[in-house]
């Protein structure tokens, strides 16, 4: 009989796959041994450009332990492991792996871990922030959440389609962003990126690093407007 995979404590992982972000982020957390620590901006990057590419969570999750497994095997370490970019290359490897495997199962529909309410206060908060932007050419995106939220009892019934409608919106919201960006932001954008990546460009492939810099700058844009992340695996 298969058993659930095991994390750092031995426990086994109970994989929700609209808790991605917080799944890759406590365990990273407990592989470091430091439960307060705070994930960086590219680190955020980093596990949306996991999620995006279709990288299965229990990838992410079993790359992440193998990579500290090996830090830890290491005679002479370095300093301490401080960026989730640090387990880029074993989350990869062990992606292939289970891949070759034939060890990645088909996705059955996500449960919810978030209720009705928290569905229908989430897209109320993403269109009043969207309002308070006051962003002319996002003004039927907010009309769309707005029929999002009538009809909210229908999409907790098939969250992976709402998903799919949301991410569109955010497609639309990253390209009004990204070109409303003055040139002097972007750059200042790419500069900080680069001096959060630069450490650890050795680890990714050319494919992996433009990945990432699309997550950084999009993720910065929105920022920079106050504009909210519509995706469900943003609801907290």
């Amino acid at each position: 009989m298969e058993t659930q995979p095991e994390g750092v404590t031995g426990e086994p992982w109970h994989l929700n796959y609209f808790n991605y972000f917080t799944e890759v982020e406590e365990q990273f957390q407990r592989a470091r041994g430091t439960g307060l620590f705070l994930l960086s901006p590219i680190d955020w990057a980093l596990i949306e450009s996991w999620k995006n590419a279709g990288i299965p969570l229990e990838a992410v999750l079993r790359g992440v332990v193998a990579a500290f497994e090996k830090y830890r095997t290491q005679k002479r370490r370095g300093r301490e492991v401080n960026s989730l970019a640090y387990c880029s290359q074993a989350v990869i490897e062990e992606a292939e792996r289970m891949q070759e495997g034939g060890t990645v199962r088909a996705s059955a529909p996500a449960e919810a871990p978030f209720t009705l309410a928290e569905l229908q206060t989430h897209l109320a908060r993403c269109r009043q922030e969207l309002l308070a932007a006051g962003i002319e050419e996002l003004a039927g995106t907010a009309a769309s959440l707005a029929d999002y939220l009538e009809q909210s009892e229908q999409h907790y019934q098939n969250l992976e389609q709402l998903e799919t409608l949301l991410a569109g919106l955010e497609d639309k919201m990253i390209a009004v962003a990204r070109a409303r960006q003055p040139d002097q932001q972007a750059q200042q954008a790419r500069k900080e990126l680069e001096s959060q990546l630069r450490p650890h460009r050795g680890r990714m492939s050319a494919p992996q690093i433009a990945m990432l810099e699309r997550q950084f700058l999009d993720r910065d844009a929105l920022e920079r407007l106050h504009l909210p992340r519509l995706s469900l695996f943003y609801l907290r």
